[in-house]
């Protein structure tokens, strides 16, 4: 607070003088955060309407976006129209950035914003732990919500992708299934016997055969036949290799 002396006028007009340029710097400092805050809330328009287009196909989930604020030091140019956009290399997922850049004005230029996008959805997640190597089954997971854009893997949603598969690294409670965390699961070793299914335009012949290499469903693998010659199929299940003539 200042005072000032009845007796010392100069003293009061340099009082007067000091209180008009604090409250300049006020009103200067209020107008630069209300113009800040105008340019998170037009991020925030458009990435709210961005998110609801960028919902990944054939799933229904609840996608929200959350723009953070800008750095109160920032100093901008005026500019007749600032236009927002997707930085390049930048994804509307998890933890990203969105970019609104001047494209009508003096100077131009070009800012990023942070956003957090979230998107809920139902998926499958750990009752227990599986140890590395262990066979995924049914009764080891649950269905639930959770964020699919914790993550940057993409979540394992529809269960044919796990189901049967083994672990590829120790799997912890609560966990959601992603992509990288199952493998197939390997069902005979080399010099097993097997089955072979041939198969051509028209018919079909089942024969046996020697397994040359290990079997993992939906691999190849090298087998010999009864006569002699050596193929390589698709594995199909435990005993069971699909050789397309």
């Amino acid at each position: 607070m200042l005072f000032f002396s009845a007796l010392n006028p100069s003293a009061v007009a340099r009082g007067l003088g000091v209180l008009a340029l604090v409250c300049m710097g006020m009103s200067s400092v209020h107008a630069q955060d209300a113009g800040l805050e105008a340019l998170r809330q037009e991020a925030q328009r458009w990435a709210n309407e961005a998110v609801l287009k960028s919902q990944p196909p054939g799933v229904n989930l609840r996608m929200r976006a959350e723009v953070g604020a800008l750095d109160s030091r920032l100093r901008l140019a005026p500019c007749g129209n600032i236009e927002p956009h997707l930085p390049a290399g930048a994804r509307l997922w998890g933890r990203s950035r969105v970019g609104l850049r001047c494209v009508d004005g003096v100077t131009r230029w070009n800012i990023t914003l942070p956003v957090v996008v979230s998107a809920t959805g139902k998926a499958w997640v750990m009752r227990g732990h599986v140890a590395a190597g262990a066979l995924v089954t049914e009764s080891d997971v649950m269905e639930a919500d959770v964020d699919w854009a914790e993550e940057p893997s993409p979540v394992l949603a529809d269960r044919n992708q796990w189901v049967g598969q083994t672990a590829a690294r120790l799997l912890s409670t609560g966990q959601t299934l992603r992509q990288g965390m199952v493998k197939p699961a390997q069902v005979f070793q080399a010099g097993a016997s097997v089955r072979v299914l041939a198969q051509g335009a028209g018919f079909q012949v089942s024969s046996q055969a020697q397994a040359l290499s290990a079997g993992v469903v939906g691999q190849p693998a090298r087998v010999r036949m009864e006569n002699g010659r050596v193929a390589s199929g698709i594995v199909l299940d435990m005993r069971t290799v699909k050789i397309e003539l």
